[in-house]
């Protein structure tokens, strides 16, 4: 018998923004519980993101070390970005960040996961990719700023970002999702049994 998570909806008696950023928001909605009582439950609501596990013919991964002030963190992650457009298309979007944060456009594109990252307070939704096939992207480099502006990059061999995961070396929730999809993939059927780039995504529906 398999297992697999269910799209369901719980009846919402009030719904309330208290704080609208510039990205996110912060939500109340006041949620008819099974005995019928009624409690309210605080949430970010998130455009949702993308995120690429770019990997090369030697087996490295690229990835950036950023720093992340609610942390406190300089943290190495794969690279990553926001569906900034309602409905865009998630595969364009995954390319869009690989060519701004690393300058590297990719061959070929698979679905390593679909995860949501604390479902418990936000309901952020993100889709990583399988990049391969890597090489410089043409033309100028895109312009950073803030963090972005003080951005490393590297290539790790895949085995050293699984080591750093498992001793609690490495905690970006992307990275380690990523690089432990992938190993679980080696090891069951192979990466060329992952969805295609262009699969379902229920929690984002785009246009293809």
């Amino acid at each position: 018998m398999g297992i697999q998570d269910r799209a369901e909806e719980w009846r919402v008696t009030a719904t309330v923004t208290p704080f609208t950023g510039n990205k996110t928001s912060v939500r109340t909605d006041d949620v008819v519980m099974p005995d019928g009582t009624v409690v309210g439950r605080d949430y970010q609501v998130h455009p949702g993101s993308v995120a690429i596990l770019a990997i090369d013919e030697q087996d490295q991964v690229l990835v950036l070390r950023q720093y992340r002030h609610p942390v406190r963190h300089k943290l190495w992650e794969i690279p990553a970005g926001l569906l900034d457009v309602p409905g865009e298309n998630p595969l364009s979007a995954a390319q869009r960040e690989l060519y701004e944060e690393a300058h590297v456009k990719a061959d070929e594109w698979r679905v390593l996961a679909d995860v949501f990252t604390s479902p418990g307070g936000s309901d952020e939704a993100v889709r990583i990719f399988l990049a391969r096939g890597l090489s410089e992207a043409v033309g100028e480099r895109f312009a950073v700023s803030e963090e972005e502006a003080d951005m490393e990059q590297a290539r790790v061999p895949l085995a050293e970002l699984v080591r750093g995961v498992l001793a609690g070396e490495l905690h970006n929730s992307c990275l380690v999702m990523g690089v432990l999809a992938l190993t679980a993939a080696r090891a069951g059927d192979g990466e060329r049994a992952l969805r295609p780039a262009e699969a379902p995504w229920p929690a984002r529906p785009f246009e293809a």
